[in-house]
């Protein structure tokens, strides 16, 4: 009889095989993307996470496309995933919302935006969020808001070209918090105790990190900069609470006057990750767009010229030369809309938008298992020459010949389907008047910096330092700086 001790290693040799064994070989009825399931446990994260510094689809999905082909499985912080780079899948996903796919994120994703963020809620809720957001953000309210946007850039303008240089991305970034905060919660960064950009700071830094809770950890301190962030709001909301306002001036009254409600369905958490959320998005994701095109300006002084040219005919034909811009002005922005769509499709700011299979999917050869993950990877779409010529060309001009509004099968910077970004229109706003104020009344050349790295989401981590003088009436070349 073997001893006790051996009959033990041998039990737990053959369970260590049959464990490795299964997670090889995801159990799936029907056939499953090709592709490799990485090392127990950690599954292909280390390798997701691994740094890109190039315009280009990151390596990690590069490499699998080349190997396995436009769709293939992984597993990524312990759960597997179904990765597709598929134009006619990524189209199904988007426009199978609520039917065969819903929303949804890595634990460390929702831990950090919060359990109950607009991302990971569904069906009427989600749908009743949606429509609160737009009464901040929809057509009607930007209009109101125009003229407040072209005063903040143009101040802010006028502030950077009286420097030695600006570190770009932060300023802009610091420009949109501060407009952003003012009309969700009137925040002002002069008059307030505490500093709520200082919170977001931490909490980007560590966002896209790999997710790891110990001290001294970037998503550590990522969880902290939530935390800190959280508790100013809720203190803003209960102070607002105690003191309400008679006229209504921002989200806030908006907020609390749906918490009054008696049938309401809106809890003080959800309108607090509400808050978090539409912080964060609004000035991160757009301070990084335009930051991209300023370098693709600077780097293609042919298309700045037919910018600027756009611009300059604006001001020509304007009747009152000391008004501001107009709603017809806006919209009459053809070239400077096609730039913001060529930049959002080289920039990759989202590098994979994930969903969850609700049931058994059949999809061409394959099958998705219910409750297995799903991303959708942006950058493969974008930069795959079946879709867009010389990919990795900075060419506005080629949005002449496509489709510029929502979402498609080949574009999806936005994102798809029911949950296209709700702030779409107010980004873009703030770039088309943000470009405006700089090319018709200023120069700028890059002092340091400007390279890129993708971890997966894009970064500056050098800094991308810009010096900025204002033009002057006798030469109008806005490709050549000069001192003040």
């Amino acid at each position: 009889m073997w001893p006790f001790s051996l009959c033990v290693a041998v039990a737990f040799v053959v369970a260590m095989t049959h464990w490795l064994y299964r997670w090889r070989n995801p159990k799936c009825n029907g056939n499953l993307p090709p592709g490799s399931m990485g090392w127990p446990l950690l599954g292909e994260t280390i390798q997701f996470f691994a740094p890109n510094t190039t315009w280009d689809t990151p390596p990690f999905v590069k490499e699998r496309m080349e190997r396995y082909g436009r769709i293939f499985k992984t597993n990524l912080v312990g759960r597997p995933v179904i990765v597709s780079t598929d134009s006619d899948l990524n189209y199904m996903i988007f426009q199978q919302e609520g039917q065969l796919f819903q929303s949804w994120y890595p634990d460390s994703f929702t831990e950090v935006f919060g359990r109950q963020n607009v991302g990971s809620l569904h069906g009427y809720m989600y749908k009743y969020l949606k429509n609160m957001v737009l009464y901040l953000f929809g057509p009607e309210s930007l209009k109101k808001m125009l003229n407040e946007v072209e005063n903040v850039a143009a101040t802010n303008l006028q502030k950077w070209a009286g420097q030695e240089s600006v570190e770009f991305k932060e300023a802009t970034a610091n420009m949109i918090f501060d407009l952003t905060a003012k009309k969700l919660i009137s925040y002002d960064p002069e008059k307030s105790s505490e500093n709520l950009r200082e919170s977001f700071v931490a909490f980007i830094q560590g966002l896209i990190s790999f997710p790891l809770d110990i001290p001294g950890t970037a998503y550590h301190k990522c969880l902290q900069g939530r935390k800190k962030a959280m508790t100013m709001l809720k203190n803003m909301l209960q102070e607002r609470r105690a003191n309400p306002r008679k006229l209504k001036t921002d989200f806030f009254d908006y907020v609390l006057e749906e918490l009054d409600r008696g049938d309401t369905i809106l809890t003080e958490a959800i309108a607090l990750d509400l808050m978090f959320v539409l912080l964060f998005a609004s000035f991160e994701t757009t301070s990084l767009a335009i930051t991209v095109a300023i370098k693709l300006l600077r780097d293609n002084p042919r298309v700045l010229q037919e910018l600027t040219e756009e611009h300059e005919n604006i001001l020509r034909k304007r009747e009152n030369k000391e008004s501001g811009l107009t709603w017809k002005e806006y919209k009459s922005m053809t070239y400077t809309f096609q730039l913001i769509n060529e930049t959002v499709r080289l920039a990759n700011i989202v590098p994979g938008v994930f969903r969850k299979a609700l049931k058994d999917i059949k999809f061409k050869d394959y099958t998705i298992p219910a409750g297995w993950a799903v991303m959708v990877c942006p950058p493969a779409v974008h930069l795959n020459p079946v879709n867009y010529k010389d990919p990795l060309e900075f060419n506005p001009s080629r949005w002449e010949r496509m489709e510029q509004k929502g979402a498609s099968k080949n574009f999806m910077a936005f994102g798809g389907g029911m949950r296209f970004c709700v702030g779409t229109d107010f980004t873009k706003v703030q770039m088309a008047v943000f470009l405006h104020c700089l090319v018709t009344k200023y120069r700028w050349k890059t002092v340091r910096g400007g390279d890129i790295v993708r971890t997966p989401g894009l970064q500056f981590p050098n800094g991308f330092h810009v010096q900025m003088t204002m033009k002057d009436k006798q030469n109008q070349d806005p490709t050549s700086p000069r001192r003040l």
